[in-house]
């Protein structure tokens, strides 16, 4: 197994890329663009929204002149919130006199008026002892299962992450008979990760058949990945053919083209951890169905995988904001993640948190911006 080393630098600045997702026109046609927005209607329009990711309450305007910095009264603050409304950046949920951000509200705090700081001290700490500072060998499922259970639990969100299936060099490839034309592929990777396909395979096949088989992988392919493998199957077939029976050949073919002909979806592994802490803020959600339709996005493999593959195309944080994904429109639920890289620099993953619209964006964002590096750090 892969022992993990642990000498973690302070994080440096990071990059944080909003969506890869453009949002849609905030405004559309209507006469007054976000352009105009004064900084008295800016400065409301901030509080407004620090005031309800705090409280989840709707916000009135005698709340923001009280802790606006200015003298400004009530009346005057109503003014400027009919125009953020009339923007298509807050609204009343009921009759209540109190507004809240929509989506696209929440999308321009986020981009344009949102101060991100550091992740604090005591997070930092924590990240690194319950993910870095470990002496013990661990597989690399192991620590990123480690990642999305803190994740989760400093968040109190959902937390996920996203990596490649057998992305480690193999050391040991079986194949074992299970029944009448039925074989299992074993294949084991130098960090101890092990994954199995079944395939379909000739009845009556002798036990040789399957040692040849075997054989021929494990000393032939000890060491490579499985895409080595991959391409050697592509370009060698001759060379697979003239060393073993036709037989054998077939099943060895057989046997590693389970792999290649993967969906997006099955080449990755995915881990969900934490899915409980959504329950436990309802208010948040609005209501018990936003939740239990969040739960069924979460569920759908294979949406999910696309939505976190699409953020693997670049650097930095990655933030979608209801709507603005289809898997998430109806839940209203919104995903930060950042990915991870490993020696190579490469991009091999993301991780995150999924939770509701109404989340503490600003601790969260830094907070997963360095556990991904403490990930890509473990992985060098």
């Amino acid at each position: 197994m892969k022992q993990f080393h642990h000498d973690i630098p302070p994080a440096t600045p990071y990059i944080i890329s909003m969506s890869i997702i453009p949002p849609r026109p905030l405004l559309d046609d209507r006469p007054s663009g976000l352009a105009d927005l004064d900084q008295r209607s800016r400065s409301i329009f901030r509080r407004l929204v620090d005031t309800y990711l705090e409280t989840g309450e709707p916000v009135g305007s005698r709340t923001i002149s009280r802790i606006l910095p200015a003298s400004l009264s009530s009346a005057s603050v109503r003014n400027v919130m009919m125009d953020l409304e009339d923007a298509g950046l807050i609204y009343s949920p009921h009759t209540s006199a109190g507004r809240v951000p929509t989506e696209a509200g929440l999308r321009f705090f986020v981009d344009a008026l949102m101060e991100v700081g550091a992740v604090t001290s005591d997070e930092r700490a924590r990240i690194d002892a319950e993910i870095a500072a470990s002496n013990r060998p661990r597989r690399l499922e192991d620590v990123l299962g480690e990642a999305s259970t803190l994740l989760s639990g400093l968040s109190h969100c959902a937390g996920v992450v996203m990596s490649p299936k057998m992305n480690a060099r193999l050391k040991h490839i079986e194949f074992v008979n299970l029944a009448p034309g039925r074989a299992l592929v074993i294949l084991v990777g130098e960090d101890g990760a092990v994954e199995n396909r079944i395939i379909d395979v000739p009845p009556g096949l002798p036990p040789s058949t399957f040692t040849r088989a075997s054989n021929f992988l494990s000393t032939r392919f000890q060491g490579k990945t499985i895409a080595e493998v991959q391409l050697f199957m592509k370009l060698e077939m001759d060379t697979l053919r003239r060393e073993l029976d036709e037989v054998s050949a077939k099943i060895v073919e057989t046997g590693i083209a389970v792999w290649s002909g993967e969906s997006d979806a099955d080449s990755k592994t995915l881990i969900v951890r934490g899915q409980a802490n959504l329950l436990e803020n309802t208010k948040a959600f609005d209501d018990l169905e936003k939740i239990r339709k969040l739960f069924e996005d979460i569920e759908n493999k294979k949406e999910l995988v696309q939505l976190l593959g699409a953020a693997e195309g670049g650097e930095g944080v990655r933030i979608f904001i209801g709507s603005e994904n289809k898997l998430f429109s109806m839940s209203g639920s919104s995903l930060i993640v950042a990915p991870y890289k490993n020696s190579d620099e490469k991009i091999v993953g993301v991780l995150g948190i999924i939770g509701p619209t109404r989340m503490n964006y600003a601790r969260i964002i830094p907070m997963v911006d360095y556990t991904a590096k403490v990930v890509s750090r473990l992985l060098t």
